[in-house]
């Protein structure tokens, strides 16, 4: 039976409230509660890095993770950018994707959180690259998809317009496709960001965090936050610690839920290629 981990992020936020809501229901899982219901930052790290020594240790197949406060946790003197460079620092990954999933729809970032005005410099064609080979990776191992279709979005609007809006469609993303294409990746682009979302294709590899998150958390709110490249499974629900309404009773568990179900969901696929 699949094993996970699920913390309860920051004890002052909602995650210990929709963790209890969403393990009402029925898994087919053992899970572990990892966390705090009291104290704060210290405690919530502190429980994921708990989960993630038992993933390493093979103890547990996946890890689930309710919302923490970045600053909050910054403030203890910690260089924490968020969950998926914690995570892949501690699992010694040196490009961790960060892909959110609803349903069918798979969205991948090449960069994650970065200021907008250093964004053009870190889109090269090796990061590109390892990005879209991560993601198909990742589609084929924890979501089986055998040969999985990419949509690769540009970074300017309408995909550079042929070099008019910016150049780094031509100067990396094109290239990195076409590296990808000669590795027997089923990779196309790039693409305009505002039509991208009707092409066919088994997930969205976009530039930049908003770029991504806008139109899926517009189209699908409890959407499922993956890091993928992880010698385990990593999901977490697709809000933050809402501190504004913690307490109150009326946090919605129906992303945790989701992320749960995509937990168990991942770990049988990867299992069954085994």
């Amino acid at each position: 039976m699949t094993k996970l981990a699920v913390t309860l992020g920051d004890p002052a936020g909602i995650g210990p409230e929709v963790v209890d809501k969403a393990l009402r229901e029925s898994y087919d899982a053992e899970i572990a509660v990892l966390g705090s219901r009291t104290g704060g930052a210290r405690e919530a790290l502190a429980a994921i890095d708990q989960a993630i020594d038992l993933a390493l240790a093979k103890k547990v197949d996946g890890i689930v993770t309710a919302p923490v406060s970045k600053e909050r946790i910054a403030k203890l003197g910690v260089p924490f950018v968020g969950h998926t460079e914690h995570l892949a620092a501690r699992a010694g990954v040196k490009l961790p994707v960060m892909c959110f999933v609803a349903g069918d729809l798979r969205v991948a970032l090449v960069t994650t959180h970065v200021s907008l005005r250093k964004l053009p410099g870190l889109i090269s064609a090796d990061r590109v690259l390892g990005v879209i080979r991560q993601t198909e990776r990742g589609l084929r191992e924890r979501f089986g998809v055998l040969e999985p279709r990419l949509a690769v979005c540009g970074l300017n609007p309408h995909a550079g317009e042929g070099g008019e809006f910016g150049t780094e469609e031509i100067d990396a993303i094109a290239p990195a496709i076409e590296l990808a294409r000669k590795e027997g990746v089923r990779a196309e682009g790039p693409y305009a960001a505002d039509t991208v979302w009707k092409r066919p294709c088994d997930a969205i590899v976009a530039m930049y965090h908003d770029q991504g998150l806008g139109p899926i958390k517009a189209m699908h709110p409890d959407a499922v936050n993956v890091t993928l490249g992880l010698p385990f499974v990593r999901t977490s629900p697709d809000h933050g610690t809402a501190f504004d309404i913690a307490g109150r009773g009326i946090a919605d568990p129906a992303p945790m839920i989701a992320a749960i179900r995509l937990a168990v969901q991942m770990c049988r696929a990867g299992r069954t290629l085994l």
